[in-house]
């Protein structure tokens, strides 16, 4: 009876370490470093992301700090934002481990000006699908709705009319997958033409990407629309 008991005891507490480790939040690495032109709205990102993952179950770790980018240290985490960097943000060394962890399965968000970022590392370029070219003045206008089943745009309507800071693009990755098209009709100032993607996905190099360029301004992150696109683009990352 004892021995049964020890057994019952020890198969116990193995399901109960199971049970927590399933229910562990993934991690999320924030990065905000920046050596070009810097958003006031970056400050109002990380708390708009730290409080979408109290509530969704991910935890997530700010930094500015590009040291944080290690091989051994990316491990921890599923996905990596880069929140309105701008500019070349890593070294050599960095660039390698953040190649490794996507390589690896991991994922990656940016948001915004992350295609204003890294112009001399081309497979940056590919991971985001994008670089930045130039914007006019901010404005209201409409985006279309392209993808209505994914996380991060099934909650739109089929026409979005808002107001922020439009980017053109340099040549787009034809392989990304479009979510929403921004129609040059409704503002003055886009370069891109009928085609001009605004938000996509893709998968690169054994892992996954997501990018926005919305969230220039500081309205975008109590807006809840633009919320619930930031937060399918992360959970699309973190494969739920």
């Amino acid at each position: 009876m004892k021995n049964i008991l020890i057994v019952f005891i020890v198969f116990l507490s193995l399901s109960c370490k199971a049970t927590n480790t399933s229910d562990s939040p993934d991690k999320v690495l924030v990065f905000t470093k920046t050596s070009g032109f810097r958003h006031e709205s970056i400050e109002i990102g990380v708390k708009t992301i730290e409080e979408l993952g109290k509530q969704n179950n991910f935890e997530v770790t700010h930094t500015e700090d590009a040291t944080l980018f290690s091989t051994e240290n990316l491990k921890q985490y599923k996905l990596v934002v880069f929140l309105n960097t701008t500019g070349d943000v890593l070294n050599a060394e960095e660039e390698h481990a953040f190649e490794i962890f996507i390589k690896n399965g991991g994922s990656f968000v940016g948001v915004h000006s992350a295609s204003d970022t890294e112009f001399e590392w081309a497979w940056y370029g590919k991971l985001v699908g994008a670089y930045f070219l130039n914007h006019p003045k901010q404005a209201t206008a409409t985006i279309t709705r392209v993808n209505n089943t994914h996380l991060s745009t099934k909650h739109l309507p089929e026409q979005w009319i808002r107001h922020d800071e439009w980017y053109n693009f340099k040549s787009i990755n034809q392989d990304i997958n479009v979510l929403l098209n921004l129609e040059e009709s409704t503002y003055e100032g886009g370069e891109n033409g009928a085609f001009h993607p605004i938000a996509w996905y893709h998968e690169f190099d054994g892992g996954r990407s997501f990018y926005t360029a919305l969230g220039h301004t500081n309205g975008s992150y109590v807006e809840p629309k633009f919320k619930q696109h930031l937060l399918g683009g992360i959970l699309y990352g973190l494969k739920r």
